[in-house]
Formats: C-alpha cells, structure tokens, sequence
C-alpha cells in the first residue's frame, strides 16, 4: 500500500501526537528525556512490522518532504547562529571534532572485536561500526555495494541497515538519561543567556527564575511574522542549494542541509547589515515553531518508515555487536566528552547530542539536545558545535578511517 504526500504526512502527525500522548502519560519517558518522535515513531514501526507480518500489508511511505524538512530544520539551525555564538564555540567544535574523529577509531574497533568474538569477517565489524552507527543510513547505504563486489559480504547492506536502524532508535533513548545523570550528579544548571530559537521559544510558559526575556517583548506568532520567517528560510535555502552547487562544481560533494545551514548563517549575519530595516527572524517564535515542526515530521516519518521485519535473520551477533557499542559510547561520553567539554551544563547537553549522533544521526542528536532543553534550559553553544561536527566534518574524516581500516583488516 503506497502512501502519497499528503497521507504520509498525515500519519507522521499522529505518530507525533502519539509521541506527545506517551510522553504525557509515561513518567519514565518524561523523566528522562526521550524525544516524542522517537517513541511515537518506534511504537509506529512496530505497529506497522505486525501488519506486514500477519496481514501481508506494507505501507509504502513518499519520503521527499522528509528530505526538505531536514533541510528547513538546517537552515534554521544556521539563522539562529551569530558569528558571536560561532567564536564562542570555536574551541569547543575543535575539541568534540578530535573527540569525535578518535571515537570513530574506537568505534570500529568495537566493531572488530566482537566480529572476531561472534566469528564473523572482520568487514562486519566495520560495518557494524562507523559505517553504520556514526555513518547513519546513507553511509551504510552507500558503501554497501563496496562491501558486496570488493570482500563478497552479500549481506552488507541488510547489515548496515540493521545496525544504523537500531542506532538510530538506541542513540534517541541513551541521550536524555545520560544528560539527566550528568545533570543531576553535578548539580548543573544553564547559563543565563536568552532562550535558544530553537525548540523553545514558542513556549510561553514560564519557568520559576526563568530569565529570558518576557514574553511580550518577542516577536508573536502571527501573519506578519511567520510570513517574514518562510521568505527569510526560502531565501536561505535557495542560497544553500546554489552553494552547493558551486561545491560539487570545486569537487567536493556534500549534503545539502550543510551548505544550507551554512546558508543560513551567512544570510543571518550578513542580511542584517545590508538591509538594517527588514524585521530578521532571528530567535522569534514564529522560526522556533517552524524548526520544532520539521525536525519532530522528519523524525516521526524516518522512525515509522523502518522496515523492521528486514532486520529479524541477522540475529545474535547484530545484537552482541549494538549491545557493545551502546556500553561503549555511554562510557566514553560520561568519562571523556563530558570532562573534555567542560563539565558544565553546555557539556551535558553535547554530551546527549554525541551520544545520538555517535548511534544515530545528526537529526537524533538534535532530538535530544532539543528534549533536554526543553526541561532544563537553553545551550545556544550546543546547537552549534554539534550539528557542523555531525553534519560536515564527520562525514569526512569517517570515509577517510572506514578505507583505511578496510586496507588494514579486510580479508
């Protein structure tokens, strides 16, 4: 059965509502910080794995918007992002990227270990390692026919499937507790800067010794102002895609939310001095609520739209391999990114988006940094450093390990 546009985003929204309602009504959900879109969306996919399995029906999602609402949620990410806030996390992105590059290295060695563990060829291992986990579904999806001609994994893309579908899961579930604890033990509490636009602002409830702004003084959500934040966001976009279309012409291929996000920091900074009398979007509500609907769609449709009766033959040692990684990550992000990072509360928050970017994806880690501040309270410096160590760099250096790994380990 193959859902069109509108369908798809009809049930995307009421995985959401479904997530919300969870959220509501489970206080270990709420307690510890578990993104709506990823219960909601897990509930949905398992609902819809029993469909296939008993009644032979399987929806067929349209998937394209998705794409475009992680580019819209982007490009937000950069026109919330001044180049004061930038040079602020200049040495901390310096840090969480050597961080990341030497996780990857540990992360396949995990990978190597448990393959040798599990007798299976080493190539699995790096599958089950930054291929798939650091790497994501596109990763996995793009170095499986690699695997499949080179080292004759024939299974090498319902691996990197498996494991990237159970990281993506897995990353949205350890950030928000890892956050709680770092939280909690060390008794941290945010900084006093304004609210962050993104995934807070539109709420008007106030929290005791809440010292943002008052409500009344920010721009409301109305016509006017939603108008100007989708020709702003459109505008943006349009110079992302023309951005990265000069870097494909230079050689180098990148995704497009990153030239957007990109985009979106110049248009912020720069627009601003050009044209001083337009009304700019930056932290109004009305682009919060935009960034809080695109990231909580495209997360809801790329959790429901897992197939996970695909992943039921890899059995026992996908299953030793994630166990593993999980350990491992939330080891390493409690006793080095944390330490490293500060051990304030901006570090916990990044430590909650490494621990969903290191399992899942860069949108999982927004997830969780967008769930933890919500309760606890804004981390500008967060949603900057972690989205362009997730969205540009990784991607690199990650190619760049995964090739030299294989012309070490392979078979």
């Amino acid at each position: 059965m193959e859902l069109d546009v509108r369908q798809t985003v009809i049930v995307a929204i009421l995985v959401l509502f479904i997530g919300k309602y969870l959220t509501r009504k489970v206080a270990l959900l709420q307690e510890y910080n578990i993104p709506e879109p990823v219960s909601g969306g897990l509930i949905a996919s398992i609902v819809f794995a029993i469909l296939y399995g008993v009644f032979d029906i399987e929806l067929l999602f349209s998937l394209a918007v998705r794409d475009t609402l992680l580019i819209v949620f982007f490009t937000i990410i950069g026109l919330s992002s001044r180049f004061s806030t930038l040079l602020k996390g200049g040495k901390p992105l310096i840090i969480l990227l050597v961080i990341a590059v030497i996780y990857l290295f540990l992360q396949n060695f995990t990978g190597l270990t448990v393959a040798q563990f599990t007798q299976q060829l080493p190539e699995v291992g790096i599958i089950g390692g930054s291929v798939s986990l650091s790497g994501g579904h596109g990763t996995a999806i793009a170095w499986a026919p690699l695997f499949v001609e080179k080292y004759n994994i024939s299974n090498a893309m319902e691996i990197g499937i498996a494991c990237a579908t159970f990281g993506l899961i897995l990353g949205g579930v350890i950030g928000g507790p890892i956050a709680k604890y770092l939280i909690s033990h060390y008794k941290l509490e945010p900084s006093k800067e304004p609210r962050l636009t993104v995934g807070t602002l539109h709420k008007v409830k106030k929290k005791p010794n809440d010292t943002a702004e008052p409500v009344q003084k920010r721009a409301p959500i109305d016509y006017h102002h939603m108008l100007n934040s989708i020709l702003i966001i459109s505008v943006s976009i349009g110079f992302g895609l023309g951005l990265n279309l000069l870097a494909v012409e230079a050689g180098l291929h990148l995704p497009e939310f990153v030239t957007c996000l990109f985009a979106g920091i110049l248009v912020i900074n720069v627009g601003p001095l050009l044209i001083p009398k337009l009304t700019w979007p930056e932290r109004s509500r009305s682009l919060a609520l935009i960034s809080d609907l695109s990231l909580g769609l495209f997360l809801a449709m790329s959790l429901m739209s897992l197939q996970l009766w695909t992943l039921g033959g890899l059995g026992g040692p996908i299953l030793v391999m994630l166990t593993a990684q999980v350990l491992i990550i939330t080891g390493f992000v409690i006793f080095v990114v944390f330490p490293l990072m500060g051990k304030d509360y901006d570090a916990a928050v990044m430590s909650a988006g490494y621990a969903g970017l290191a399992l899942g994806a860069t949108p999982t880690a927004i997830a969780n940094m967008t769930a933890v501040t919500e309760k606890f309270g804004a981390s500008a410096k967060a949603f900057v450093v972690v989205p362009l160590v997730g969205a540009f760099f990784i991607d690199i250096a990650n190619a760049l390990i995964i090739q030299f790994l294989l012309d070490i380990f392979a078979s």
